[in-house]
């Protein structure tokens, strides 16, 4: 039974949200444009809020959703971060549209509120802290992934929550390595510049 909801969750995950609604408002495939992933955030970007909000919020559920129904079935802590991971990892690397997703961030967000929402709720404090004051909604998403299991572990939450959240990290990490590189350079394009689609 763990095993099917493992693979549920990445499944779950891999749902291609963003790229499904760009699609269908515009015709065209979003992982061609502006960041060229699939996320809200590029959503945002290319469209606004009003495509870029069911982005967020159904990315967020498929980090959720997942995350608790594991839990639930299982009891497991450990587990349930496992599963959260994986569905990260699905709507990174989704198997429906060629394993070329997201970035990961609001399906991550989404089960870390599932799972641990005090440490998520601090995390999500350093995102706007941090692009409130630097306007990089990347950096502001790779300080609030590392926090979260600093924040959890200070907290009291059980160790394999902890544990098994590292992997959700380091799929997040990964997956900004590009945007990483950018920073360090300073070509990091700030939150308010809209690339074009035409």
């Amino acid at each position: 039974m763990k095993i099917l909801m493992a693979v549920a969750s990445y499944l779950i995950g891999s749902f291609p949200t963003g790229y499904l609604i760009f699609k269908w408002a515009c015709r065209k495939d979003i992982r061609r444009y502006g960041s060229g992933a699939t996320g809200a955030t590029n959503v945002l970007r290319l469209q606004g809020w009003k495509s870029a909000l069911p982005v967020a919020l159904i990315d967020m559920a498929k980090g959720a959703v997942p995350a608790l129904i594991a839990y639930r079935m299982s009891g497991d802590p450990g587990f349930a971060s496992l599963c959260a991971s994986l569905a990260v990892l699905g709507h990174c690397y989704p198997v429906f549209i060629g394993f070329k997703g997201g970035k990961g961030v609001a399906t991550a967000a989404g089960a870390m509120f599932a799972l641990a929402p005090g440490p998520a709720a601090l995390a999500l404090a350093v995102f706007i802290l941090i692009v409130a004051l630097s306007r990089y909604v990347s950096l502001g998403s790779l300080l609030a992934a590392v926090c979260f299991p600093v924040f959890s572990l200070l907290l009291g939450r059980p160790r394999p929550l902890v544990l098994w959240s590292l992997p959700l990290v380091g799929v997040i990490l990964l997956r900004h390595r590009s945007n990483i590189g950018r920073l360090w350079i300073g070509t990091e394009a700030k939150f308010g510049r809209k690339p074009s689609i035409s």
